[in-house]
């Protein structure tokens, strides 16, 4: 992924002109939280974004990610799911340091579109939704809402400080730019460089 490791915090940040605030977009991999006045913003294919909120504190975060094939072992403690918890980790871990509380953290769910892709499989997507669904239960972090699987592609602005959040479903895509940023992702997890032995997060 042109030096990125998997699980680390989006950097590319611009101004966006119809929402007129400053955005930080979030690619496959990559996480951020944060309390300011700002919109994060993800376009996925087949990944899945995972938004939490501790709306009392005014902090929100974002993630976006899809598990790896899958390998030895079952549920949370399998091979196949330790990205997917590093990534849900490490999100958790940054909104408790700027003054997030676990008990009053809550979730919203995104993507798992079913886009043509050589590399992955339509169960990839629907694994990675149950293992949101599952982890979110085992850490007792309610879902509130959620727009996942289908064909299309969506677009998900999210605004940290008040919990809203706006999807725009991509009918037509007018590049391959989605398809090519989760090619590369695909191919750095099946390089096994984002697995690692990663306890279930904890506060």
């Amino acid at each position: 992924m042109k030096g990125e490791t998997a699980g680390a915090i989006a950097a590319t940040r611009y101004f966006d002109p119809d929402i007129q605030l400053p955005a930080v977009k979030v690619l496959p991999g990559e996480f951020y939280a944060t309390t300011e006045d700002q919109v994060l913003v993800s376009v996925l294919g087949s990944c899945v974004a995972v938004c939490l909120f501790d709306l009392q504190r005014g902090i929100g975060g974002m993630n976006q990610f899809l598990l790896p094939e899958p390998g030895p072992g079952s549920g949370l403690a399998s091979a196949a799911t330790h990205h997917g918890v590093r990534m849900m980790e490490q999100l958790c871990e940054e909104m408790l340091r700027q003054g997030a509380r676990r008990h009053q953290l809550q979730a919203k769910v995104f993507g798992a579109g079913n886009l043509p892709n050589d590399l992955l499989r339509f169960d990839a997507t629907l694994r990675t939704v149950e293992f949101v669904h599952s982890y979110l239960d085992t850490e007792g972090i309610p879902l509130l809402a959620e727009d996942v699987m289908g064909a299309e592609a969506r677009k998900v602005y999210i605004f940290p400080t008040s919990g809203t959040v706006r999807v725009k479903k991509l009918k037509n895509l007018h590049n391959d730019t989605i398809l090519q940023r989760e090619l590369e992702y695909i191919l750095y997890l099946k390089r096994g460089e984002a697995l690692g032995p990663y306890d279930l997060f904890k506060e």
